[in-house]
């Protein structure tokens, strides 16, 4: 068992699903976000409100930490000056904090739109040249690199988790390749932060599905295991599915709905919008 875990983003949509396990796994988690509390603390969880972008806040929290699981982001595409200092600042400051305290290694929660403009025709292993496809993909290219220096220069390890779509269960076709079960992303991030050795490494965050377009064979050695599919759905989701446009991004980039969404604007807000009006 480690001695202290750090949970950046802890009151957030994945987050919240990471702070039990994650508390399982410690004698103390250190949860932090920038809400004012956490709903339920747990018996071995202590939160501490912070801004990420502020080096002398997030510095003091990694103090004797073991790991760091930084899953604290804007979650979303939005204007540039907030995408610079959650996202770009944010990662700078974890990673700078976690070299400052000796922290072994950090799990990062990237995500697929930092190669979301590659076709959906590329199956992906991780080797392929970044492609974002917004602001907030591009926080992701950055954050992945700094990772690589960290390690490259510093020995700080980590891996990061390029995340596709994370939900109990899969709500429309892209997600029948795309989609990540909340019990999978717990064996992820738990195989991240369990595996002996990780170095610099990238890993797909989805399920074992069977429409999967990613590889995850070069981050075999993690031990990552999915155990659910999204074909149990695809019968249902099929059903009430439009067909696709192969001339549209959309429907053909790895990013799917966020390769079409003007750069700075909430792709989020544009799939509640349409999902109003069907």
């Amino acid at each position: 068992m480690l001695k202290k875990l750090v949970l950046t983003g802890a009151a957030g949509k994945l987050g919240s699903v990471l702070r039990k396990p994650l508390s399982a796994m410690c004698e103390t988690l250190v949860s932090t976000d920038i809400a004012e509390d956490l709903p339920d603390p747990l018996p071995n969880e202590t939160y501490v409100k912070a801004e990420l972008g502020q080096l002398d806040q997030v510095e003091p929290l990694l103090e004797g930490a073991d790991m760091v699981v930084h899953f604290g982001a804007i979650g979303d595409e939005a204007p540039w000056e907030q995408i610079l200092n959650s996202n770009i600042v944010g990662a700078y400051t974890v990673w700078e904090a976690a070299y400052r305290q000796g922290v072994r290694r950090v799990v990062y929660a990237s995500s697929i739109h930092a190669v979301g403009m590659h076709p959906k025709t590329d199956c992906l292993d991780g080797t392929e040249r970044h492609r974002p496809d917004t602001y907030y993909g591009l926080a992701k290219c950055f954050a992945e690199d700094l990772a690589s220096l960290y390690w490259d220069k510093r020995g700080i390890e980590s891996v990061c988790m390029r995340i596709y779509s994370c939900d109990p269960e899969p709500t429309n076709a892209r997600a029948l390749s795309t989609w990540l079960s909340h019990d999978d992303l717990v064996r992820m991030v738990t195989a991240a932060i369990t595996s002996p050795t990780t170095g610099f490494s990238i890993v797909w965050g989805v399920s074992d599905n069977d429409r999967a377009p990613v590889s995850n064979g070069r981050a075999s050695f993690l031990g990552y295991r999915p155990q659910d599919n999204a074909e149990t759905y695809a019968e249902a989701v099929l059903a009430k599915a439009a067909p696709m446009d192969p001339q549209n991004p959309e429907d053909m980039c790895h990013g799917g709905p966020f390769a079409i969404v003007p750069l700075g604007e909430s792709g989020v807000a544009m799939i509640k919008a349409r999902s109003v009006k069907s």
